[in-house]
């Protein structure tokens, strides 16, 4: 069978997105009940918006559908979802919805362990698990897997699954979370895999009822003071190394502490890096509680994704992530600087 690859415990697992696999997703969903929806810990985008699409075409069938996320949906994403489907994991509120789930649906990530919280919960329902998403190395733990890394975004897998599934046209509200999706995690649609296909789909979503100008207005340019405050505190770190190939950018939790942010309000501050004349790799640094979370940007055939996976992280050939426990960010940022010359061009 193309595209699939077989595992002892998880034999269904895909590497294309296939009419195919499609049917195969209706098979488990149409005789389910409960069903629980999740994305990866401090969700973008397309996490929030793949999850919401397609819990609303699942509500429309009729399922009793939830929404259970590790962390708050930012600020900047919640005009997506405007009757506050979202909620954030409690346990001692949402782990037996869990357990008594029929259907686990993963967006947007294909490793447990980015569901944070919900992890242990989620591998031990009984339920069956479905993860739809385009990152590259997937881990197979799910009953089905439809992994394309040939997308832009899961919010693409998702419209195409529910054009199969005949639930075209869509509600504005569904097709604006799907636009949010992709627009997002093509960058506005300026990075690689933004092709003539893509934009025929955004067509189709735009004859839905999106509004572009309005949703780029919500997501880009309602910034609150305080993050606009951090962005200059941020910017203001930026170095380049390696005659000027990689830059960096270093938000250290003090910069929290003085503007009053949080982790979510870094989102954006990669491409500030890579917007520098002759930089092949923007590094995005930002100190945590109990760790360092890394941003990798890079141009071209520079697959910054396998930089990652030297700090435990993964991702895209072109952007990429990663967390790293016991160190320092002046530390890891060293050791990162160094290992990145080794992917320049």
């Amino acid at each position: 069978m193309p595209g699939v690859v077989r595992h002892a415990d998880h034999p269904l697992f895909f590497m294309t997105a296939t009419p195919q696999q499609f049917d195969l997703f209706k098979r488990i969903i149409d005789p389910a009940r409960r069903i629980v929806l999740t994305t990866h810990l401090n969700p973008d985008g397309d996490g929030i918006g793949s999850e919401l699409a397609l819990a609303a075409y699942l509500t429309e069938s009729g399922k009793d559908v939830n929404i259970l996320n590790h962390s708050a949906t930012p600020d900047f994403y919640q005009f997506l979802d405007s009757g506050n489907t979202v909620r954030q994991f409690d346990p001692s509120a949402h782990a037996r919805v869990i357990k008594e789930a029929d259907v686990i649906i993963i967006v947007d990530t294909n490793h447990p362990d980015r569901i944070a919280d919900l992890r242990d919960h989620v591998l031990e329902s009984p339920a069956k698990k479905i993860v739809i998403d385009h990152h590259l190395d997937p881990h197979p733990f799910a009953d089905l897997s439809v992994i394309d890394d040939s997308c832009a975004a899961t919010g693409e897998i998702i419209f195409r699954l529910l054009e199969h599934l005949g639930a075209s046209p869509l509600s504005p509200s569904a097709a604006t979370a799907l636009y949010a999706a992709i627009m997002t995690d093509t960058g506005s649609f300026r990075y690689p895999k933004t092709d003539g296909e893509l934009h025929r789909i955004v067509a189709k979503l735009l004859d839905c009822g999106v509004d572009p100008v309005e949703t780029y207005r919500q997501i880009y340019d309602q910034a609150p003071l305080n993050r606009i405050v951090l962005l200059g505190k941020a910017l203001s770190t930026l170095e380049t190394f390696h005659d000027g190939r990689v830059a960096v950018i270093a938000v250290d939790r003090n910069l929290f502490h003085q503007t009053g942010t949080t982790e979510s309000d870094v989102e954006r501050f990669v491409p500030f890096a890579m917007g520098i004349k002759g930089v092949q790799i923007g590094l995005l640094f930002v100190e945590l509680q109990d760790h360092v979370k890394i941003s990798f940007r890079s141009l071209g055939d520079i697959w910054v994704n396998r930089l990652a996976q030297e700090f435990g992280g993964n991702g895209h050939k072109n952007a990429a992530g990663a967390r790293v426990n016991s160190t320092t960010l002046k530390d890891l940022k060293k050791s990162v600087i160094d290992r990145s010359h080794h992917y320049l061009l």
